[in-house]
């Protein structure tokens, strides 16, 4: 007779472990989280009640929250109120904290107030990982990605937006105007009143929306980006790779190992593109890392010349492609590429064969300029594939080599866009899946960027775990 697999009576006695710690495995990650914590200098990076106060209720160690919440992250619970349902149900978490259950709202309290000690958790990691070598390539990819905020886009204005919605607003009170005057040449019922008294109120609620609006512009237009958010002061509109979309929110900017895709770096902005993040994050990366020599490889989003000098002189080597922004291309003509400059005459030969002289320098946006053309223009036979103007002029800037060499670079090895995006897309990747559809839970940048250092910390961790495994990690971790 065949029969299913049985599960025992509830009412049976049993006889449990007498541990805790049997429960929990030598290779259960939770002891990662463990020794990790009991490692770190607490009070060095910044955490507060270290040591008990000599009065007053008897407070939780620092320890005890850091580790619930690592565990939380790595295991895509991030709400205190979910942290505090474990810490009463999860063996793992009462083997972890000592079967102790802080409430929500200390949990919650606790990383709002801890967040620069919680971000140094995170670089502590970071060195951890110098340590054992896993940066010794010192090669990373750069990237931007949009996180959701905790704002929704119709609590975000922006000018386009307010203008827009007032347009709106105006059309639908016409229209309930001309159904008003509709109305008053019906006969009189109890329809027509009813209908009159509805339009009113519709039209009055409108009006209250359009001065509501007022006000909402006014204090819009007096910030420095003409932009304000309800919900989260911080979070702004960007626009994201889909045609027409957008969402409100963060750009996060992370460097991401080309070898074992850890992230040494990272950072929250609220600033929606990338063309001027390029040195900042290099910069912070060779820090992280403590190397003499770094390379980086990003996208065209970065493309900006004074960021890719500011990276030339740090001792940063970049690749990365430049954007076409000249339509001139597009029409059938030639573009700038098709110049060729020749080093010892500080001349550029056209297709044609012509040499393009220098003529004059001036700055323009605080930029060292030298204007190039020549006279042969107007004999030219290609002219019309050239330009429409009497003579093709080729501007140069004064580090325009530091450019060049980027683009030989990106020449040499036009394989090195394809190893950024299967470098870089994979973190931002993960982590929003662990994020979930709402991402971010907390509100203003300093918080978001506490929240964004724990995903990134749960993201190195496992790693880090996956590459090393898990008892080697800990040995490495106890002898470091």
């Amino acid at each position: 007779m065949k029969r299913f697999i049985e599960g025992e009576d509830r009412s049976q006695s049993t006889l449990f472990p007498e541990h805790l710690d049997n429960y929990v495995g030598e290779d259960n990650p939770v002891r990662v989280v463990d020794v990790f914590v009991d490692a770190l200098e607490l009070g060095g990076l910044g955490f507060e009640r270290v040591v008990p106060q000599a009065t007053g209720r008897p407070g939780y160690h620092p320890s005890i929250l850091l580790k619930l919440y690592i565990y939380g992250y790595l295991n895509r619970a991030q709400s205190s109120r979910r942290l505090e349902q474990e810490a009463g149900r999860n063996v793992e978490v009462m083997w972890l904290t000592g079967r102790l259950a802080p409430d929500h709202k200390t949990i919650a309290e606790f990383r709002k107030d801890h967040g620069r000690a919680i971000r140094k958790v995170c670089v502590q990691f970071v060195a951890l990982c110098r340590q054992l070598d896993l940066f010794a390539d010192a090669s990373v990819a750069i990237d931007g990605a949009k996180f959701k905020a905790v704002n929704t886009r119709d609590k975000n204005f922006t000018r386009a937006k307010v203008k827009r919605r007032m347009a709106q607003i105006e059309e639908s009170v016409t229209r309930y105007l001309d159904q008003l005057d509709s109305a008053d040449r019906q006969e009189p019922s109890l329809a027509r009143t009813t209908k009159t008294r509805r339009l009113t109120e519709k039209i009055a609620t409108l009006k209250e929306e359009m001065r509501r609006l007022g006000k909402l512009e006014a204090r819009m237009l007096a910030t420095p980006d003409q932009q304000i958010s309800l919900s989260d002061p911080d979070a702004r509109s960007m626009a994201t790779s889909g045609r027409g979309s957008g969402m409100v929110g963060y750009n996060v900017q992370a460097a991401v190992d080309i070898k074992h895709h850890l992230i040494p770096a990272h950072e929250v902005t609220n600033v929606g593109t990338d063309r001027s993040q390029l040195s900042h994050m290099a910069k912070r990366t060779k820090a992280a890392l403590k190397a003499d020599k770094l390379e980086v490889v990003a996208d065209h989003g970065y493309f900006k010349s004074e960021e890719i000098l500011a990276c030339e002189k740090a001792g940063i080597t970049v690749t990365l492609p430049k954007p076409q922004t000249s339509g001139i291309t597009a029409k059938g003509r030639f573009g700038k590429q098709d110049f060729v400059y020749i080093a010892q005459d500080d001349v550029y030969r056209c297709p044609a064969g012509e040499r393009l002289v220098w003529c004059f320098t001036n700055r323009e946006k605080d930029l060292t300029l030298h204007r190039y053309w020549t006279t042969a223009c107007h004999t030219c036979a290609i002219k019309d594939q050239c330009t429409t103007d009497k003579q093709r002029r080729i501007t140069r800037w004064q580090h325009e080599h530091v450019l060049e060499a980027v683009q030989r670079r990106l020449d040499e090895h036009p394989e090195k866009m394809r190893q950024r995006r299967e470098t870089v897309e994979h973190p931002f990747g993960t982590i929003k899946s662990w994020m979930g559809y709402t991402h971010f839970q907390m509100k203003t940048l300093k918080h978001v960027g506490t929240e964004m250092a724990l995903h990134v910390l749960a993201y190195n961790l496992k790693r880090v775990m996956k590459i090393l495994g898990i008892a080697p990690l800990i040995a490495a971790m106890k002898a470091a």
